[in-house]
């Protein structure tokens, strides 16, 4: 199953950046294996819309568009379901299992996501009821899909 992230706001060249990168090349090393693969970063500017509801409408549209037909769709949101490490690999194991080609992660903008987008997600995630800046967001998934990779595989770093 090919993995991407989709997300609002564009990530500067830093020691974010740099720790983003890192996670997906172990993701990159390690999920082929596993029938996990990095496939894309999709970075779309935030919306310059002057309401909140018009920004996350506009951002929203941008977000869609990269969604295709079957693709597996998981809204970060701090209304989502808090998972552990364990489930979220599970999750992640199951859809691959059951065929799915295509998984991508949607990180919204400042205002959050359109209701729709989140009803229409086959999981909506939280990272907890803490707010975080988008770079930060990325870092936490990208680590969470090696920590999967390596969970799945038996690798050591994962500890229960």
């Amino acid at each position: 199953m090919r993995i991407a992230i989709a997300a609002i706001g564009k990530m500067k060249r830093g020691p974010e950046q740099d720790l983003f990168e890192r996670y997906v090349d172990r993701m990159k090393k390690a999920g082929p294996q596993i029938g996990l693969e990095w496939r894309s970063l999709s970075e779309f500017p935030e919306s310059r819309e002057a309401s909140s509801e018009a920004r996350k409408r506009d951002e929203a549209a941008r977000l869609r568009a990269v969604l295709e037909d079957g693709t597996i769709s998981i809204v970060l949101d701090e209304r989502g379901k808090t998972l552990s490490s364990e489930e979220f690999a599970d999750a992640l194991k199951g859809w691959r299992d059951a065929g799915i080609r295509d998984c991508t992660l949607v990180i919204g903008g400042p205002d959050g996501h359109e209701r729709d987008l989140r009803q229409a997600a086959d999981l909506t995630l939280s990272l907890g009821r803490l707010t975080f800046p988008h770079q930060i967001a990325r870092i936490l998934i990208a680590e969470q899909l090696y920590r999967a990779v390596t969970i799945l595989s038996g690798h050591p770093y994962h500890r229960s």
